[in-house]
Formats: structure tokens, C-alpha cells, sequence
């Protein structure tokens, strides 16, 4: 991987953590693009730095919520901050149960069958076309609508199907704020990036990974690039929740299924 690869893989991971139009889709295309064929140590080395880029992304964007949620769990006391920290850590259970339980099968499955992404990404399409479509409300987050976004973010793990996207589509469908479903998505999943994280880390430390290693430079341009487009980008959808403007995205996600799908037989 050079360090120009690394630099727009970084940040087509930064834009499309949060973009509502899969990562990890974007990501699969772009290495195709790229001609790349990432395994072993190499892979688990760049996935690792990019999705902490993203993870700093989020607890700098998020930074007030964060603080008072830290600042009201070290009180002890049951107030609105630990129940949306209860919420989360409810929401974090399917999918990380999918994920330690099948991840590798589920990545193995979809590494390079472009033709399973183009379908992925019109399901991505339909949720956010409805989403935009379910009326506005001020409801908050509660017990099982978080079990029920957390369901959503396990079947995210699917490359194709926007974590982001599913997620905020899922709340809103429920009848959740559009506001507040925006933030629910997005710090929810803080702790299972910086789980996966260190647990891949761990794996590379222990000589589990095996493979090319990358250029420190190219990691740390990967590192950047997702950090700042993902800032940029996590801003940005905030925004474009409270406008109800996803179904622009779900319009994306359809053109750019067809041009995957027909690159296949081509």
C-alpha cells in the first residue's frame, strides 16, 4: 500500500463512517479500484489506525455529550446520563455478538463480490428513503427502541449496509427524534470501534496477524485523513438528519449500486 493509497482510503473511511452510505462498502470499492488485495498483518494494521481516526472523530465532535455521560456515571446516581449510557451499552449487545461470533465469515463472504454490495447498498437505499419519509417527533431513546437499533447495527456489519444509515434510519422509523437519533448513532458505536481496536491491536502485538506491514508514514497519512474527514463529516450529517435530507443519500446509494452491479458484467 503506498502512502497515497492510505491517504484516500482514510478518508473515504472518515467521510463514509458517518455518511450514510457504508464504509465498509466504500471501502471494498475502492480497494478494487485501487487493485489492492489487503490480508494478514497489513489489513489488520491499517484497519486498526483508520478506525481510531474515526473513533477521535467522534469524541472530539461529541465531546460535551461524552463529558456529561463520564461526569454523571462517577455520581452514582440514576439521572438521564446513565440511563443513555445504559441505552448504549444495551444497543452495543447484538452487535457484538454478531461481531465476535461472525465477522470473519461475514467478511470473508463479501471481500470482492461486488455483485453482494450493489445489493447491500439498494437495501442501504430503501431505509433511507423511508427514514426521510416517517413523521417528525420528539421522542427520546428508550429501552427497546435501543435493543432494536442495536439489531440494526449488528445486520450493519454486512458490507454494503450503512452502519450510520441503518441505524438513524432504524430510530427515526420508531419515532425517534431525528436529532437525537443522529447522536444516539453516532456515540453508540464509539466503544465498539475502540473495542475492535484494541482487539485487533492485541492480535497484531501477539504475532496472531501475519502479512506486509505498512509504511509508518502511510499510517499515519490513513490515521489523519479518517480524523478530519470524519469530523467534517459527522458535522455534516447532524445536519442533514435535522433537515430530512437523507433521501439524497438513498439516491446515491442506488446510482452507485447500478454502476457496481453493471461493472460485474462488463
Amino acid at each position: 500500500m503506498t502512502p497515497i493509497q492510505a491517504f484516500f482510503l482514510g478518508l473515504i473511511q472518515g467521510l463514509t463512517e458517518f455518511l450514510p452510505v457504508s464504509s465498509s462498502g466504500h471501502l471494498e470499492i475502492a480497494k478494487a479500484l485501487f487493485g489492492l488485495d489487503l490480508t494478514g498483518k497489513e489489513s489488520l494494521t491499517f484497519d486498526v489506525v483508520v478506525h481510531a481516526g474515526t473513533a477521535l472523530s467522534t469524541i472530539v465532535v461529541f465531546r460535551k455529550d461524552i463529558g456529561k455521560i463520564i461526569s454523571g456515571l462517577l455520581k452514582f446516581q440514576w439521572n438521564a446520563e446513565t440511563k443513555f449510557a445504559l441505552f448504549i451499552v444495551l444497543s452495543m449487545v447484538p452487535a457484538g455478538i454478531v461481531g465476535l461470533c461472525f465477522e470473519e465469515e461475514i467478511s470473508a463472504l463479501f471481500e470482492g463480490q461486488l455483485l453482494l454490495i450493489g445489493v447491500t447498498l439498494t437495501i442501504t437505499g430503501f431505509l433511507l428513503f423511508l427514514a426521510d419519509k416517517a413523521r417528525v417527533t420528539d421522542k427520546e431513546v428508550k429501552g427497546w427502541d435501543a435493543l432494536i437499533i442495536g439489531l440494526a447495527q449488528a445486520v450493519a456489519i454486512l458490507p454494503g449496509i450503512s452502519r450510520s444509515g441503518s441505524t438513524i434510519a432504524t430510530s427515526v422509523l420508531l419515532g425517534v427524534d431525528r436529532a437525537k437519533a443522529a447522536r444516539f448513532s453516532f456515540l453508540m458505536v464509539l466503544p465498539i470501534i475502540l473495542g475492535k481496536a484494541l482487539l485487533d491491536a492485541k492480535d497484531i502485538v501477539a504475532g496472531e496477524a501475519v502479512g506486509a506491514d505498512v509504511s509508518p508514514f502511510a499510517l499515519i497519512l490513513g490515521l489523519l485523513a479518517a480524523f478530519f474527514s470524519g469530523i467534517m463529516a459527522c458535522n455534516w450529517m447532524l445536519s442533514i438528519v435535522k433537515r430530512s435530507q437523507l433521501k439524497y443519500f438513498s439516491f446515491y446509494c442506488f446510482a452507485l449500486a447500478v454502476i457496481v452491479v453493471i461493472s460485474q458484467f462488463i
